[in-house]
């Protein structure tokens, strides 16, 4: 076999720069299936309004699940979530008073303690997408012992913010801002980090300094995307691994 002469291999410069822009294509062909998917799972809640009582599974002695969808976002939203959960037959709440999820995450917190009281839940895991995870951790921040809730997984929740808040200067999006004081208060409370089960993906566009958050347990994916992976295999077992670990 003829070896190539070393002026046609390519130096370890070039491959870096190669791997580089297969990376940067990867991400960019991730982002636009990933507002592509948004657009379709809107439209998909507002056209058929799925019945949340086809998800509740009372008498499967599980720990009830409540979902926590993301900021604009319905529990609709975290249909393809919701359906894996009740596949394994886990009894599944949606707070539709969260409606699209766009007030503070202190005013979105109390409808969740609301719903949890006047529906009696004993024991429940809250699974949560992007800002529901915020919502998540201040409930479990102002929980005691006797509380119901067990713990958090969340699926690219951006605990330390994202600088892309700064170009939409809208008043629900300043909450995402990295120095909010929203933010500050809820990565004061270290405390409950150790009941979060904090799963992300390999790139997301609307958090670019990644989920992880120290002190919970981190699952870093194969993903892309910010709201792809709520229809990914990969990320429901995540989330299915992550309710077993929180329910023992």
């Amino acid at each position: 076999m003829t070896s190539l002469p070393a002026s046609a291999t390519p130096s370890s410069g070039a491959r870096e720069r190669l791997r580089g822009a297969s990376e940067l294509g990867r991400n960019l062909g991730a982002w636009v299936h990933d507002y592509a998917y948004a657009l379709r799972r809107q439209a998909s809640g507002l056209l058929r309004g799925p019945d949340p009582k086809a998800y509740r599974r009372p008498e499967s002695g599980k720990p009830a699940v409540l979902l926590l969808p993301g900021i604009y976002e319905t529990w609709a939203f975290m249909l393809p979530v919701a359906n894996v959960l009740r596949e394994q037959g886990y009894d599944v709440h949606a707070v539709v008073d969260l409606g699209y999820n766009g007030g503070t995450i202190e005013d979105m917190a109390d409808l969740v303690d609301d719903y949890i009281r006047r529906e009696g839940v004993q024991r429940c895991v809250l699974v949560a997408h992007s800002k529901g995870g915020l919502i998540g951790k201040l409930l479990l921040t102002r929980q005691s012992d006797a509380d119901p809730v067990l713990g958090l997984v969340t699926l690219n929740t951006p605990f330390e913010g994202s600088q892309l808040a700064r170009l939409l200067p809208l008043p629900a999006l300043r909450l995402f801002l990295p120095r909010s004081p929203e933010l500050a208060e809820l990565g004061a409370s270290r405390d409950v980090d150790a009941d979060i089960i904090s799963i992300y993906g390999r790139f997301d566009p609307h958090i670019p300094g990644g989920s992880r958050l120290e002190g919970a347990h981190n699952v870093q994916l194969e993903t892309r995307g910010h709201f792809l992976p709520l229809s990914d295999a990969r990320a429901h077992k995540a989330i299915l691994d992550g309710v077993r670990r929180i329910t023992g």
